[in-house]
């Protein structure tokens, strides 16, 4: 499991989407990596999931990101 924060977004990703950002440059990526873990430290509804299931709290989070930062 990756540890650093791009590494662990990327694996949040559904797999159709980890390729989609994957071929976007590093830049990017790193960008919508930040972006979703501000979501993740900022929406206390995910801290409630993150509870329960930590994967799928950062699942959400990260569809999240890509619904309001992709075109």
């Amino acid at each position: 499991m990756p540890t650093d924060p791009l590494g662990r977004f990327l694996a949040a990703l559904a797999p159709e989407h980890r390729e989609a950002v994957g071929s976007r440059p590093r830049e990017e990526q790193e960008r919508l990596a930040a972006a979703w873990e501000r979501e993740l430290e900022a929406d206390d509804e995910l801290d409630t999931l993150d509870e329960l299931s930590p994967s799928a709290a950062e699942a959400e989070a990260a569809r999240r990101v890509l619904e309001r930062h992709t075109d």
